[in-house]
């Protein structure tokens, strides 16, 4: 059953996905504080976990609501 679980990589770019952020910045600076990673690597990560039905599993609301503001992005193209 582990193996079918997300990583704790996994787990925290969702986890800082679901955070709200006060002001301009803040959340570049803690995915390069927080996770050890640039905002592009994060952002490619995040989207393809919106696609992982075990990060579904992990984060329902998070990962909903993501999915959709990503499907109206599309749309509005």
């Amino acid at each position: 059953m582990e193996s079918e679980s997300l990583t704790s990589q996994d787990r925290a770019v969702l986890d800082l996905a679901a955070r709200t952020w006060a002001g301009p910045g803040a959340k570049e600076r803690a995915i390069r504080e927080g996770l050890g990673m640039s905002p592009t690597r994060y952002y490619q990560l995040l989207n393809a976990l919106l696609d992982d039905p075990r990060a579904l599993v992990h984060d329902p609301v998070t990962v909903n609501r993501l999915r959709r503001a990503r499907d109206a992005r599309r749309e509005s193209r």
